[in-house]
Order: C-alpha cells, then sequence, then structure tokens
C-alpha cells in the first residue's frame, strides 16, 4: 500500500495579522482556491491567500494529527514556526509552483 503525500500549511493575509492552519493533498491547487476566493468562507472572509510555512506529511492521519497539533497550539507558538521557515513571512506559493 502506497501512501499519498499531504500538507500542513500555515496561511496568512497582507498584514500577516489572521493565520489560517489547513491541510490538503494538493497544495497548488488549494492556494490556489485560497487566492482566488473559490470557496466562500473564513479565507475569503479575511482574505487569506499568503502561504507562509508548509509542511509535508505521508499519508492523511498523519497530517491531520500534525493539523489539529498545529491548531491546538498557540498564536506565538505558530509565529515561531514560521519564522523558523521563513522570517520575512515571504509568499510562499510562487516557490511551490515551480
Amino acid at each position: 500500500m502506497t501512501s499519498r503525500q499531504y500538507y500542513v500549511y500555515i496561511a496568512t493575509n497582507y498584514t500577516n495579522r489572521v493565520l489560517y492552519t489547513g491541510v490538503t493533498n494538493n497544495l497548488v491547487r488549494r492556494m490556489y482556491e485560497h487566492r482566488n476566493k473559490v470557496v466562500s468562507g473564513f479565507t475569503s472572509r479575511y482574505k487569506i491567500f499568503k502561504l507562509v510555512y508548509y509542511e509535508t506529511l505521508q499519508g492523511a492521519e498523519d497530517a491531520m494529527k500534525r493539523e489539529k497539533q498545529l491548531k491546538a497550539g498557540s498564536r506565538e507558538g505558530k509565529l515561531k514556526l514560521i519564522k523558523s521557515m521563513n522570517s520575512q513571512f515571504k509568499d510562499l506559493y510562487e516557490e511551490i509552483i515551480r
């Protein structure tokens, strides 16, 4: 049995004030949806479009477990995690579509 790749990610808005943690099996598609407000809801209301952090995991169960772990953590913990990979909070979308 082969496992699929999944991604846990943190995205934010233009001012980096709102953090959104999500999980997907297609990070490029999911960020496209956020950027283009394909689905109405939290991310479109708060203009979440900038990918600032992501992790690659093997299998849906591990990815969902990690997402819950991140969501349960503090905002400061998420900011520390983002800064460890992306201290400038640059949009990583261009990096993942290559």
